[in-house]
């Protein structure tokens, strides 16, 4: 069904389609919960894993972006997904950036977005992720970003990050601190060795002050700028400040502040204009920061892979490389829902020809 609906929905501007997109799964999950999951629900032993004291009941799950403000969780449930990866959330409500702000390139199957993390905010997003906590029956993930505004620095954006930390903290299976978005005016705050050292010893006393925030914290990182198997020692010193704070987990990775790989011409980059580049042209450098990881890390660190992931070769690539879970935003854009149906089905064939007993053996198989 969703073929013969993308090209109406391409017709639009990128944002209106993802809010008539929400408005439709938000009358599926009130009226027609049922038929969404006869449709698109499956599910099998091999693809659970169990990761930070949760069980995952497969390795599929939605990326952040899709549901900021953790509107539709349940309907992300019945689609199928493993996991469900709410926000970005910031302490404070923010519009974003002015329209338009967000892109398609259908050649390469890609979208740009500078949205600038519009949200409802902590206490908003908070007081519903309370709400609908008894009803979730996946593991949640709520990402946490600094709240988009240029004067927020140094101390104030610690704090600021402390504060969404208190509030979202105790709804979540994890947060997921996205220290690496590019579509801000003031861009990669804590993507730096000594402010990430300091962000991460601000949160680690909160939560020693207070049990209840307890809660895994992944580190969300930006792509490398090419496929070529270079890292700078800046990757070396986050990746030396992560392990140092015991940080639970790595996602990787972000959206593109660059244009590598594109096909789109010069002209209609330039007439879109700066955001983050997500999709398809960043499947190989995503992969590529999943295996960086994985080896710097000996394994010991679970990772998360998102980036271009659209069918099942995709996933399973990034698994192999060393990502105990996949995620998927774009992907479903040009694919539709059924997409996770899809990837969890070759999954399993995959691991019944490789003859693993589940998911988690083939996990850095190829690291």
């Amino acid at each position: 069904m969703y073929k013969l609906l993308r090209p109406l929905l391409f017709q639009l501007d990128a944002e209106r389609a993802h809010d008539l997109g929400l408005r439709a799964a938000a009358w599926a999950q009130s009226l027609l919960p049922s038929v969404v999951e006869s449709v698109y629900g499956y599910s099998d032993e091999r693809l659970k894993q169990r990761l930070w004291g949760t069980s995952f009941p497969n390795p599929v799950g939605l990326a952040a972006g899709a549901d900021k403000n953790a509107q539709l969780i349940p309907f992300w449930e019945t689609v199928g997904f493993g996991f469900v990866e709410a926000g970005s959330v910031s302490a404070r409500p923010s519009d974003g950036n002015p329209k338009p702000r967000a892109f398609r390139l259908e050649r390469d199957e890609a979208v740009i977005n500078r949205m600038g993390l519009n949200n409802d905010g902590a206490e908003a997003v908070a007081q519903r992720l309370e709400d609908i906590i008894r009803q979730k029956t996946v593991p949640l993930g709520v990402n946490i970003a600094k709240t988009h505004d240029p004067e927020i620095m140094g101390e104030a954006a610690v704090e600021d990050f402390r504060t969404t930390v208190r509030h979202v903290a105790p709804h979540a299976d994890y947060i997921a601190l996205n220290v690496s978005c590019p579509n801000t005016r003031e861009g990669k705050t804590f993507e730096d060795p000594a402010s990430l050292d300091a962000l991460l010893e601000t949160i680690a006393a909160a939560q020693t002050s207070h049990p209840g925030l307890k809660t895994p914290l992944l580190l969300k990182l930006s792509p490398p700028l090419s496929e070529k198997l270079v890292f700078d020692t800046q990757l070396e010193d986050l990746v030396a400040v992560a392990e140092a704070h015991e940080i639970d987990g790595f996602i990787a990775t972000n959206t593109a502040s660059d244009r590598t790989g594109l096909s789109a011409s010069a002209e209609n980059l330039e007439r879109i204009g700066g955001g983050g580049l997500s999709g398809a042209p960043l499947q190989a450098r995503a992969t590529r920061l999943v295996r960086y990881l994985y080896r710097a890390t000996d394994g010991r660190i679970p990772i998360i892979g998102v980036g271009g992931v659209r069918d099942v070769d995709s996933a399973y690539e990034k698994i192999c490389a060393g990502a105990s879970l996949v995620q998927v935003y774009t992907g479903l854009i040009y694919e539709g829902p059924g997409l996770v149906r899809r990837i969890k089905e070759g999954l399993v064939d995959r691991v019944r020809e490789e003859g693993y007993a589940n998911i988690s053996d083939a996990v850095g198989s190829a690291a």
